[in-house]
C-alpha cells in the first residue's frame, strides 16, 4: 500500500452516472466554495476557443431521440473508419472515413444509462447501468428494488454497421458502469465489467460490493456469453472513505495493457495494480491511496507502463471544480511512476495535473477519459475535462506535466450550471474525436511537430480502456 501527499479531507457524494442532479453534499461543496468568475465568458455563444496548435475541423450535432438534454453522450470505441459513440439513449456509429466530414451510419435507441462501449471485431458491447423491466431494447425503466430488473451488458452484432443486431444479455451484480474489453484466446475473449454503489435494498446490488464481474465471450457464439467469475478485490472492505472520499465500493473503471498482462483499476478510494495473466483472475498487487482524491475514476498506462495516470471525478462530474478555490491538486490527474513488474508492481507519487485555464462557476469540470498519443518513445496524453473542453498533455517527464494544446468551446450557459461538455476525447489513427454531452460530436486535428509521429500509427481497432502497444506503422 503506497499513499501520495495531500492533506485535503471533506465530504463526498455520489452520482451514478451524470443523469443524478446535484443536491446534498454537492450543494455543500458548491456553497462551501467562493467560485472564480467565468474565464471563458465571451464564449457562451459557441464560439471555440482552440491553441494555436488544435484545429476544430468538424461538429455533427445529437439528431433525432438523442436530441435531448437528458440523452447524454457518453464514451468512444473506434473499428477501422468507424467511431460508435455511447449514449444513455443507446449509441450512434459513424462513418469516420473522411475524419474531417464525419457521416451518421446509424442510431440504435436502446435505453440504460451510461451507454460506455467496447468493441471486438463484429460485437459490440454496451454498458446498462439503469435498471430496467427488462433486458430488450425498449423495455420501460425499473427500480432497483425489482429482483427481476435488467442491468449489465447488452451485445450487438454490428457487421452491418448500418444496420446493428441484438444479439444478447448478460445481467451483473449493481449493472454496469463501464466495461472494458481482454483479450483471450483464438476462442474466447472477456469484458471486465465494473459497478459500484451497493444498497442493501437492492436485491441485484448487495454491500459488500467488493469485487467486479467478468463474462466469457465465445467469439463463435456470442450469444452464450456469460460471467464467469467475479472476483473479489478488496477482501479486506477497501478504503472507509471519509469526507469527500468515497468509500471502496467496487470500481469505477478499469484499464489493461494486454501485452505486459497488467490493469489499473479505479475503484472509488483505491487505485490498483492488477496481474492479469489469468484474465479470468486478476489479481491485485498493489494499491496506492491520495488523500487529495475523492472518486478514482479512470486510469491510463504509457506506452512503456513505467507511468499510470489516475484521474479524480471530484464532484462526479457534475461540479464546477475547475477553479481557484478548488486548487490545482483536487479533480485533477495524479501522475504516478510504475516500476518492478507486474508481481511486485511499486507506485510512487510523482505530480499532480490540473487544467491550468481556470472555468467559470457555471461550468461542469473536472479530469475526465483519455488517451496516448502514440509518438513512439514519447508520452503525450489527450484528456476531456467536461465544460472544460480538450487538454493536451506532455508527460514526458512525470514530475512536471504541462498542457501543450486545447479545445474550449465555453459554458452552455452563463446564468445556470447545465451538465455538459466533453465526456471523452481520443486520439486516432491521425484525428482526435470527443464525445460532448450536449454538443455531439466533435473531430480536432493536431498541428504540431511532437506529435506528427503519432500519424504513422494505425489501429484497425482501438478501445482506450484496452491500450494497445503502438510502433510507427502499426498499432
Amino acid at each position: 500500500m503506497s499513499t501520495s501527499p495531500g492533506p485535503f479531507r471533506s465530504r463526498h457524494f455520489r452520482l451514478r452516472g451524470i443523469a443524478a442532479s446535484l443536491a446534498g453534499a454537492a450543494a455543500a461543496l458548491l456553497a462551501a466554495t467562493a467560485l472564480a468568475p467565468a474565464a471563458l465568458a465571451d464564449s457562451a455563444d459557441g464560439d471555440v476557443m482552440t491553441s494555436s496548435n488544435v484545429e476544430h475541423v468538424a461538429n455533427l450535432p445529437k439528431e433525432g431521440p438523442f436530441a435531448n438534454t437528458s440523452a447524454y453522450n457518453s464514451d468512444l470505441a473506434f473499428i477501422g473508419d468507424y467511431a460508435i459513440d455511447g449514449n444513455y439513449n443507446g449509441f450512434v456509429i459513424y462513418d469516420i472515413s473522411d475524419p474531417e466530414s464525419p457521416q451518421v451510419v446509424s442510431q440504435v435507441l436502446c435505453q440504460g444509462g451510461q451507454g460506455d462501449v467496447s468493441v471486438s471485431g463484429d460485437l459490440l458491447y454496451f454498458s446498462v447501468d439503469y435498471p430496467r423491466e427488462s433486458d430488450e431494447c425498449g423495455a420501460p425503466a425499473s427500480t432497483p428494488a425489482d429482483a427481476d430488473a435488467f442491468e449489465g451488458i447488452r451485445i450487438f452484432d454490428i457487421s452491418d454497421k448500418s444496420a446493428p443486431e441484438y444479439v444478447a444479455a448478460v445481467p451483473t451484480d449493481c449493472g454496469s458502469h463501464t466495461n472494458t474489453l481482454v483479450p483471450g484466446d483464438r476462442d474466447t475473449e472477456y469484458v471486465y465489467v465494473s459497478s459500484y454503489a451497493p444498497s442493501d435494498n437492492y436485491p441485484n446490488c448487495q454491500t459488500p460490493h467488493d469485487k467486479i464481474s467478468i463474462i466469457e465471450v465465445p467469439k463463435d457464439d456470442p450469444a452464450s456469453a456469460s460471467v464467469v467469475s467475479e472476483p473479489v478485490l478488496f477482501p479486506d472492505g477497501g478504503n472507509e472513505g471519509g469526507g469527500l472520499l468515497r468509500p471502496t465500493e467496487g470500481c469505477h473503471d478499469i484499464t489493461v495493457l494486454p501485452h505486459r498482462d497488467i490493469a489499473a483499476g479505479a475503484c472509488m478510494g483505491d487505485g490498483v495494480i492488477m496481474d492479469i495473466s489469468d484474465p479470468a483472475k486478476p489479481r491485485v498487487t498493489e494499491t496506492v491511496r491520495d488523500e487529495n482524491f475523492a472518486f478514482w475514476h479512470s486510469a491510463t498506462f504509457s506506452n512503456t507502463a513505467r507511468t499510470v495516470i489516475f484521474t479524480d471525478e471530484l464532484g462526479g462530474g457534475g461540479a464546477a471544480t475547475c477553479n481557484e478555490e478548488i486548487g490545482p491538486e483536487r479533480g485533477a490527474n495524479a501522475v504516478y511512476s510504475l516500476s518492478g513488474g507486474k508481481k511486485h508492481p511499486d507506485l510512487d507519487f510523482a505530480s499532480y495535473f490540473k487544467l491550468p485555464r481556470h472555468q467559470g462557476d457555471t461550468e461542469n469540470c473536472v479530469a475526465h477519459n483519455g488517451s496516448l498519443i502514440p509518438v513512439p518513445g514519447k508520452d503525450y496524453f489527450v484528456q476531456s475535462w467536461y465544460q472544460g473542453g480538450v487538454s493536451v498533455i506532455d508527460f514526458n517527464n512525470p514530475r512536471k506535466p504541462r498542457e501543450i494544446g486545447y479545445f474550449d468551446r465555453g459554458p452552455l450557459s452563463e446564468e445556470e450550471l447545465v451538465l455538459g461538455g466533453s465526456w471523452s476525447a481520443y486520439y486516432y489513427n491521425g484525428y482526435v474525436y470527443s464525445s460532448d454531452i450536449q454538443q455531439g460530436f466533435d473531430v480536432l486535428k493536431l498541428d504540431d511537430r511532437r506529435l506528427r509521429p503519432a500519424e504513422r500509427v494505425t489501429y484497425d481497432e482501438f478501445n482506450p480502456q484496452s491500450q494497445p502497444v503502438y510502433r510507427p506503422g502499426r498499432g
